[in-house]
């Protein structure tokens, strides 16, 4: 009788350890990508086929947002986006609209001409800036990047954009 419980035992206690482990490298992750550390080394090819390497933009706070013409969330932000852009580009603030592979060219496209996007838009049609900024799967997803390069802060979903623009005024005010 002794052995069928001894076994349970053994059995939920593997299973703790591989919900620990796997709470442990979901952790490690989130906090790899979501602040102070180097944003990737990438290249954008913008929709008029002009290249932007990142490390290029350094001295300038960035914002990267990863969005989809499809994404109802990201088209119900964008015009906040065109917003906290046009307030903060005098300022050093460059923003590179990224939109995912899935999204049609000719979507994005048409998307940034109708809505006069000021920003520079990029596409990503191999799926490769999205897996060099920790797989974003999620859109919107926006990182704010530092002056030095590093990631400050990762943004799943809409931004609140009151606490986003008290992060721009503090990083942009940084020498």
């Amino acid at each position: 009788m002794s052995a069928p419980a001894t076994s349970s035992r053994s059995s939920l206690w593997i299973k703790i350890a591989g919900l620990a482990v796997v709470v442990a490298i979901a952790a490690f992750a989130y906090f790899k990508m979501s602040a102070g550390n180097a944003a990737p080394d990438v290249t954008f090819t913008r929709l008029d086929g002009q290249q932007v390497a990142l490390k290029d933009l350094r001295g300038k706070v960035v914002m990267v947002n990863f969005w989809a013409t499809s994404c109802t969330t990201c088209v119900g932000e964008m015009p906040k986006m065109i917003e906290t852009y046009n307030k903060y580009k005098e300022r050093g603030l460059d923003f590179v609209a990224v939109a995912m592979s899935y999204d049609p060219p000719n979507y994005v496209l048409n998307y940034t001409e109708t809505r006069k996007l000021p920003f520079q838009v990029a596409l990503d049609t191999q799926d490769k800036l999205a897996q060099a900024f920790g797989d974003v799967k999620l859109t919107p997803t926006t990182f704010v990047i530092g002056k030095d390069g590093n990631i400050i802060k990762r943004y799943v979903g809409e931004p609140q954009f009151a606490e986003l623009h008290q992060l721009l005024e503090k990083e942009l005010a940084k020498a």
